[in-house]
């Protein structure tokens, strides 16, 4: 199916079809709604709109769900319950820190059911750094925007002597104080979804610039008094107005998850009185439009569908820097400190967290090495060093701390992949510590360190029937794990046996792999497969996917996969099956159809689950085995009709940025399929011209001639002026700068890229 493209802002978006040059505000090309049309029974994103600053400490959004719904805010809902902190980088994950601010009109209504207040979407702005709402039934405006720890609102209500805000500070114990001499609120929100010691807490302190008269707080059992303080499992506070002569209250919040001075701190920082509201929303349009401008995009046409095109382009940009978000703080003296949600202390130096591994590794942290180098090495230093030097462990899942989702070593690509392009401001003697310490042992969560290493290490996989679910799955990642840590290995000059075992377990992909169906399958411990086998079963051996999606989890040797099938034109045929097989599924593991089954079903493209992480890099396989012409039509295709512009214009979960970071590398034309070796394979780009401005100054051209719809297929291409017939790219031209030429065709050129010297690197074909 093709998504349905729900444009919104059509009258602004409209006025943008005659702007399209380099110099566009391209924070009028992002709407963060793409996504929230999404549900626990089927995905188009998870998504919910992000008021943020890049990698913010503190996201806002509106809130259309319960508290605790892990779907804060959904588009066909047309009623608003509060306005949240929020600190959730999954519906899954789920929040932490979380609270709301909430107007009511008269009658003091505290409860979510009961102070909830209709609204339209055509009265709705939604834009990175800001968000305005008209709530129709208590006839109030309310606006707001961002800061990296703090935020700003202005609330204008009707003329009223009865105009409230309701602070809910949420479940799971909180605490509320009233101080009504300094127009000031301070509280405590203690909520999590796991990955928190005992004495986590977010402390906010909340400003307003008019004075309320009455006030008051209240627990979620439905107990109200006229208290300053209050501490219980569920608190909040209730403040009144008297707007008949000054409409407007304007509300400025900041929070810390350190101690109250701290987040008073961070209020006076970020939110000087020196600094209006228009100032603050205009220094948050400068920073977004600083970032999406590193790459700026043109189109020669000024149509819908070029708009829709820069719209999805720039909405997936916008996605792909929000996490991992900052989790530090910076004192009275500005040193950077944070707290640890991993053994409770208040430490020096950055923190990072709100990232899970096994979907960033592909793409998010890839696009990191080229656009922001000096940064990625702090948020190693923060997201996985520091971690491991705070709890004995790298992490793999963490919001705020470790947090038991999904699987793999991947912390170990991520860093290798950064120290090997030359990105070091991070403690990599540390780091690498931390890699062999995960990939030797089994974690204190299943997603930590590595789930059945003891069978890994000794057989060379994991059996099916050790009781360590997703096995195959498992042994694939730590393969790929193995070779990254191989590659860094060598780089850092460890041992000689050191470097050879991960070299040999790099090659353990082969022990999972069955001749007889040309599939992943799993292996029991006497060696032989387990039966009865079905490749399309979800689960069991798989991570969210079957063997028709994990038989390609083999992105450091695609040759070596080849010689496994038999060749060259028997992996092309199986290949080939994945995108016609019907997308049948054998979902008993789950005991029902998991929304990402659902989601592979509606795509129209046979087994192939673009949904999903697992097999997201396949298409880009064909380059491999000189095919390349496949992969140019399919990625035109998804790029075409699995991704939109509206509210359900994804295919399946975002996921932190990297559903999106798919889309940015394939609009550029290009894909890193194998990370840490530094090459990217070419596909197809999406726009005629594409500028890459690097950290260093320098900068990459793309230009693309004959790019009109039809015409996906490459028929040249040069690179610095010369021909250029290799079918991948290497991480020096986004060093050094360059010029890339594309002649697209709507035919396609059998000969481009195709022959043996063409193809991308594959761990067999390296020379001993």
């Amino acid at each position: 199916m093709k998504f349905t493209q729900i444009t919104l802002l059509s009258f602004f978006f409209t006025c943008q079809l005659f702007t399209n040059n380099l110099d566009d505000d391209y924070v009028s090309y992002v709407n963060p709604l793409i996504g929230t049309d999404s549900s626990f029974e089927l995905s188009k994103g998870n998504t919910y709109p992000a008021i943020a600053r890049p990698w913010g400490m503190n996201f806002w959004t509106p809130q259309t769900g319960k508290m605790g719904d892990g779907w804060a805010y959904q588009y066909q809902s047309n009623e608003i319950v509060g306005f949240k902190q929020t600190h959730q980088p999954s519906p899954w994950i789920n929040d932490y820190g979380a609270f709301s601010i909430m107007p009511s009109v008269g009658e003091i209504k505290v409860n979510e059911k009961d102070r909830k207040a209709s609204f339209s979407h055509q009265n709705e702005i939604v834009e990175p750094h800001y968000y305005k709402v008209f709530l129709e039934n208590i006839n109030t405006n309310v606006e707001f925007t961002v800061t990296d720890r703090s935020s700003y609102f202005k609330i204008k209500f009707p003329k009223t002597k009865k105009a409230n805000i309701i602070v809910d500070a949420f479940f799971k114990k909180s605490e509320i104080i009233i101080i009504p001499d300094e127009n000031r609120i301070l509280g405590v929100a203690k909520n999590s979804s796991g990955g928190t010691p005992k004495n986590f807490a977010n402390y906010f302190v909340i400003e307003f610039s008019q004075k309320f008269y009455d006030y008051g707080v209240w627990s979620g059992s439905g107990f109200k008094s006229k208290n300053t303080k209050l501490k219980g499992e569920h608190v909040g506070s209730y403040l009144s107005f008297d707007t008949r002569y000054n409409q407007e209250i304007e509300v400025k919040i900041s929070s810390s998850f350190i101690s109250h001075e701290q987040a008073i701190i961070n209020l006076n920082r970020e939110l000087p009185n020196s600094k209006s509201f228009d100032k603050i929303l205009s220094e948050g349009r400068k920073i977004w439009n600083k970032e999406l401008s590193k790459i700026k995009v043109k189109t020669f046409e000024n149509d819908k569908e070029a708009l829709s095109n820069k719209t999805k382009f720039y909405s997936c940009l916008y996605r792909t820097i929000l996490f991992p978000r900052a989790f530090h703080e910076y004192d009275v003296n500005g040193k950077q400190i944070h707290y640890s949600p991993y053994n409770g202390k208040v430490l020096d130096g950055p923190l990072y967290t709100d990232n899970g591994f096994w979907d960033t590794f592909r793409a998010v942290f890839p696009f990191y090495t080229i656009f922001y180098p000096e940064k990625l090495g702090e948020i190693i230093q923060g997201i996985m060093v520091n971690p491991y030097k705070e709890s004995g462990w790298l992490p793999e899942w963490s919001s705020p701390g470790h947090r038991d989702c999904m699987i793999g070593s991947n912390s170990a690509s991520i860093i290798a992949e950064a120290y090997i392009k030359g990105i070091k401001n991070f403690d990599i003697e540390t780091a690498y510590k931390g890699i062999i310490n995960n990939s030797n042992n089994e974690g204190p969560l299943s997603s930590v360190g590595r789930k059945g290493v003891q069978f890994y290490n000794k057989l060379g996989y994991i059996p099916y029937d050790v009781n360590v679910n997703e096995n195959v799955a498992r042994t694939l990642e730590y393969s790929y794990n193995d070779f990254s840590i191989w590659k860094l290995a060598k780089l850092l000059n460890r041992p000689e046996d050191e470097i050879n075992l991960f070299k040999e377990r790099a090659n353990y992909y082969k022990n999972v792999f069955d001749r007889s169906t040309n599939f992943m399958r799993g292996k029991l411990k006497s060696g032989e497969f387990q039966r009865p086998f079905k490749a399309d079963a979800w689960g069991g051996a798989f991570t969210e996917g079957s063997s028709w999606h994990y038989t390609w989890s083999v992105l450091h040797d695609p040759e070596g996969l080849m010689s496994l099938m038999g060749g060259r034109i028997n992996f092309i045929k199986r290949l080939d099956q994945v995108f016609t097989t019907p997308p049948t599924s054998d979902f008993s593991y789950y005991g029902f159809k998991i929304h990402e089954i659902l989601e592979m079903e509606l795509l129209n493209m046979g087994q192939y689950a673009h949904g999903n992480q697992p097999i997201q890099h396949a298409i880009y396989f064909y380059n491999f085995a000189r095919q390349p012409w496949k992969t140019q039509q399919k990625i035109r295709h998804v790029m075409d009709n699995l991704y939109g512009d509206g509210p359900d214009g994804y295919c399946g979960d975002e996921d932190n940025g990297q559903t999106s970071a798919w889309f940015v590398f394939s609009a550029m034309g290009f894909y890193p399929v194998a990370p840490v070796t530094g090459q990217y394979i070419i596909g197809s780009p999406l726009f005629e011209s594409i500028k890459i401005e690097l950290a260093n100054n320098k900068s990459v051209n793309i230009n693309v001639s004959n790019n009109e719809k039809e015409n996906v297929y490459i028929s040249s291409l040069s690179v610095n002026n010369q021909n250029y017939n290799k079918n991948w790219l290497d991480h020096s031209i986004f060093i050094n700068g360059g010029e890339i030429d594309f002649s697209m065709s709507s035919k396609p050129n059998y000969f481009w890229g195709s022959d043996k010297e063409s193809v991308p690197y594959s761990m067999s074909s390296e020379k001993k």
